[in-house]
């Protein structure tokens, strides 16, 4: 889920990306990004980071989904159209199945449609990422993304140009939203190139880095779209040539990873990294005990609660405070973890939803 991925890790950067906390202009009125889809700008909880690591491990011992769900509902208790705050949180709290009530999912809902009829249907003019992402927060929630105010949000996706005109973040969340509810593509009536799963899978293998992964822009690996890549490619890890893929990025993934069980990037390590790759291993069915995750002892589970603070949130990094939208992917990455050791269908795939 990715916007910030090649900035988010320079320590002290806010960036400006194209799915804001609040968004009230619609496409034609919105400041563009040159980044796309599945985080925004990091939005703090003020709250002061834990210290000491006798402090860190009491946290870690104490954490629970339970907690995180109640920080997220307090923190947003009037969730709205956009990615912080928005789709990711109403996305992660109905993957999870816990008590939420049901009019926190309906303001959200009011808020998207309200949204969605204002713009007359155009979410953004190059960005169909954020199609793809109100498509998965509608899923998960049990609303029909084919009628959202009247309008269908899975026409923009039958458009291949369109859809993989941000580079690679556009077929891999379009994969992951048209497979969240085994949705037919329909037909493309822009008179460009009707899309197919095919052609966007077929653009994801011929992204991949020359030594495996994938990447925003460069040849070597970036962990969280090389992670995200993986989420989408899950479901067709049957074929030879996205199981070759896969396996290759696990492979960088692993060699990639730091001694506590982390990934570090641009001089600073993020959770939002481990919360995508713990997040991979979970749709593609990888205990989180995979001996090619576990370093010094550390799963990425371990390593993620390191940045667990006090009120049941998560940090961007080890030393910043209680973090919105590293909490809210912190919270879905660990939800994906248990409904795969539970059994249950993954995180993304949502054909279970009534």
């Amino acid at each position: 889920m990715k916007d910030k991925i090649m900035f988010k890790k320079i320590l002290a950067v806010v960036i400006a990306l194209v799915m804001t906390l609040t968004v009230t202009a619609c496409a034609g009125e919105k400041k563009e990004s040159s980044l796309d889809d599945s985080t925004t700008t990091q939005t703090d909880v003020a709250l002061e980071p834990s210290s000491g690591s006798e402090d860190g491990e009491k946290e870690r011992a104490e954490f629970s989904l339970d907690d995180c769900a109640a920080m997220l509902q307090e923190s947003i208790p009037e969730p709205t159209y956009g990615s912080v705050g928005g789709e990711w949180v109403a996305f992660g709290l109905a993957r999870w199945g816990g008590e939420v009530p049901q009019e926190w999912f309906d303001s959200y809902y009011e808020q998207a449609e309200e949204y969605v009829i204002n713009c007359e249907g155009l979410l953004n003019e190059r960005k169909y990422t954020e199609y793809s992402r109100v498509i998965l927060a509608l899923t998960a929630i049990g609303k029909d993304p084919t009628d959202v105010g009247g309008y269908n949000l899975l026409v923009p996706l039958a458009d291949y140009e369109q859809t993989i005109f941000q580079g690679i973040n556009g077929p891999i969340f379009a994969l992951l939203a048209l497979d969240s509810g085994s949705y037919e593509i329909p037909e493309n009536v822009a008179g460009t190139t009707q899309a197919t799963r095919e052609l966007y899978l077929e653009y994801i293998l011929d992204a991949e880095c020359p030594a495996g992964g994938w990447t925003l822009a460069g040849s070597e690996a970036d962990v969280d779209i090389t992670a995200m890549a993986l989420q989408a490619l899950a479901k067709y890890q049957d074929r030879q040539d996205v199981s070759e893929a896969i396996d290759r990025a696990l492979t960088v993934l692993s060699e990639l990873q730091n001694d506590e069980g982390g990934f570090s990037a641009y001089g600073s390590e993020s959770s939002e990294s481990i919360s995508q790759v713990i997040t991979a291993l979970a749709e593609l069915g990888i205990s989180i005990d995979d001996s090619r995750f576990v370093k010094n002892g550390n799963t990425l589970k371990d390593r993620l609660l390191d940045f667990l603070t006090e009120d049941g949130g998560f940090r961007h990094i080890l030393d910043g405070e209680s973090d919105l939208m590293a909490t809210e992917q912190a919270f879905y990455a660990l939800v994906a973890l248990e409904r795969m050791e539970r059994g249950e269908n993954s995180l993304y795939d949502m054909t279970d939803v009534q």
